[in-house]
């Protein structure tokens, strides 16, 4: 009687296992479904009570696979990189770099467009003035250039120049004012070097 009785424990539990597993992959599914219905990397759709009724599962369940909304959203994080084929970032090499973030980005190109930070009038109409003098900038030294080259390498200083990257450089990277101010022209000087040897964004 005593093997029989450990056999049926044996399989109630690899069975108990295995329904807690498909529930963790419901879950984790239904926090990555949502996630792609907002714009990219927005979670405040990712709650407790939304992910349960997306899996179709009780929200205490939910709580009891996941403690709490950071190990949640973690998960929904890991099943988000492997879906855009990102590997582990632990251990990345130098030239692995560009291709990791052309993977990164055609992944981000799938989520819906969010929509654009307000801006104020004289904001909007600084912003572009810098954007017509930059292109401005780069047609005497692009001739045979595409629009959309040309747009492209104009874009890039924008994006250094502007107070995002420069924020985040001091924020999220530490770096003192003059540091972040360095390490953004470094970068504009590449461009540029590029730019005067012919070598848009497609070379």
């Amino acid at each position: 009687m005593g093997e029989p009785t450990a056999q049926r424990r044996r399989y109630d539990s690899t069975l108990r296992r295995q329904r807690a597993s498909e529930t963790v992959e419901r879950i984790v599914s239904a926090g990555s479904e949502l996630v792609h219905e907002g714009p990219v990397w927005d979670w405040r759709g990712v709650t407790f009570q939304a992910v349960a009724e997306r899996a179709g599962v009780n929200e205490r369940t939910v709580y009891r696979h996941f403690p709490n909304e950071r190990e949640l959203r973690d998960a929904v994080m890991q099943r988000l990189q492997k879906e855009a084929g990102i590997p582990t970032l632990e251990g990345m090499k130098l030239e692995e770099i560009a291709e990791i973030t052309e993977r990164t980005l055609a992944y981000v190109s799938t989520f819906p467009s969010g929509e654009p930070m307000p801006q104020d009038a004289t904001q909007a109409e600084a912003d572009k003035r810098r954007r017509e003098a930059l292109l401005n900038a780069l047609v005497p030294v692009t001739a045979g250039w595409s629009e959309t080259d040309r747009a492209t390498a104009a874009a890039m200083f924008d994006v250094l120049w502007g107070i995002g990257a420069y924020e985040r450089l001091v924020k999220i990277w530490g770096l003192d004012p003059a540091e972040a101010t360095r390490g953004v022209t470094w970068v504009m000087r590449l461009v540029e070097t590029a730019v005067r040897q012919g070598r848009g964004p497609g070379d």
